[in-house]
């Protein structure tokens, strides 16, 4: 029998033909007009999807340089910050802030547990020096996604700034940035954004690029301030990914032609199917509050994680993920992100009943994928 990869991972997500195809076209170069046309077309349409009015920068990086950006453009050395850790990528920002020196309370949360406003404003209360607080839209390790609007509101009170780690939320979750009061907000080129990772996305509102200013934290390749010149003049202070870039352009007319409301109605549909089909199996969800991106699904008992996962892979090819560090082998995640469509949900549970039925795992064979079909009809247009 061959076999066909399917990749059914939250980043690097599947990547539209036509977009693939401008990759493959002869490369120009970056400083002329032709690119800047190109160049700030992409920004704009970014921008679009930020639902933002201020500049976004591009990055040639993975969506952690755009964490690392955020972190050394707005803040000095002492500074004291609050950082939400629900995950790998909470922990994340704990990372960088560790590395440059900044004093950081770190809100542990069990990964799926939920955060509250009322919670991030007792911490406020708590620790009113704090310059910034460090959020994620949506948790890729665990599934959960955050009240980034309740946090906005919070926030924007103080003289703090919130700053976001939208990479794999932006695009497929409401997060309008502006509207929300988010004062930094990053993304990566590898989600919803369907092109190859290589580009991450930034930008700042007015209150934080007041903190730019004053910001003594070393910097040089992510300069924010180098990065806003350059834009002045339609241009990166740095060589750009420029084929990226180009594939960028490609897939943001893929987005505007469908509209952001649909884009997230879209993702709600797959997210609902997926977590209708896991039910039927019954399975049990991770996250309190699961967001449409990914699926976050608890290991049953009696079975093996780790070879839930391989078995998956290697024998069906459906490339879901596992769960990551310290939680290995308890739960796997199934992705429902950018360019993904109803069919693959329906492809990514028929591989999972077939593994659990391989792993001795006792349920309804095929009551995960009439569950998922049944939302998908009730929702197809």
């Amino acid at each position: 029998m061959i076999k066909k990869y399917y990749l059914l991972s939250p980043g690097p997500t599947p990547i539209p033909d036509k977009v693939l195809s401008v990759a493959a076209e002869p490369i120009i170069h970056h400083r002329t007009p032709e690119f800047s046309n190109i160049f700030m077309e992409v920004t704009e349409g970014i921008k679009t999807v930020f639902e933002t009015k201020e500049d976004v920068f591009i990055l040639t990086s993975s969506g952690t340089g755009a964490m690392e950006t955020a972190v050394v453009n707005t803040l000095s050395p002492g500074d004291k910050v609050i950082i939400i850790n629900g995950g790998k990528f909470g922990e994340r920002w704990g990372n960088i802030c560790k590395a440059y020196g900044v004093v950081y309370k770190d809100i542990i949360l069990e990964w799926g547990a939920d955060f509250t406003k009322g919670q991030l404003a007792d911490e406020l209360k708590a620790n009113p020096d704090v310059k910034a607080v460090f959020a994620t839209l949506s948790e890729t390790s665990s599934g959960a996604i955050y009240d980034i609007k309740g946090f906005g509101e919070v926030v924007s009170g103080t003289d703090a700034i919130l700053v976001v780690d939208g990479i794999s939320g932006v695009g497929a979750a409401p997060c309008p940035m502006d509207e929300w009061k988010v004062d930094v907000m990053v993304t990566g080129s590898q989600k919803s954004f369907m092109i190859p990772p290589g580009l991450a996305y930034i930008a700042f509102s007015q209150k934080a690029w007041k903190m730019v200013e004053t910001s003594k934290l070393p910097k040089f390749y992510f300069d924010a301030k180098k990065a806003k010149k350059n834009l002045e003049k339609k241009t990166t202070p740095w060589t750009p990914a420029i084929s990226l870039i180009i594939q960028q352009k490609k897939a943001l007319e893929i987005i505007k032609g469908m509209g952001l409301p649909k884009l997230f109605e879209h993702h709600r549909i797959l997210g609902e199917a997926t977590r209708a089909g896991v039910k039927a199996a019954r399975l049990e969800l991770l996250a309190v509050n699961p967001g449409n991106i990914l699926t976050a699904v608890k290991v049953p008992a009696g079975v093996d994680g780790v070879k839930l996962v391989k078995t998956m892979q290697s024998k069906y090819m459906a490339y879901i993920a596992g769960a990551q560090d310290p939680n290995k082998g308890k739960f796997f995640r199934i992705a429902h992100l950018g360019y993904m469509g109803g069919f693959d949900v329906i492809t990514a549970l028929s591989a999972l009943e077939m593994t659990l039925l391989d792993l001795g795992y006792a349920f309804e064979p095929g009551a995960a994928v009439k569950a998922a079909q049944t939302v998908l009809k009730e929702n197809w247009q």
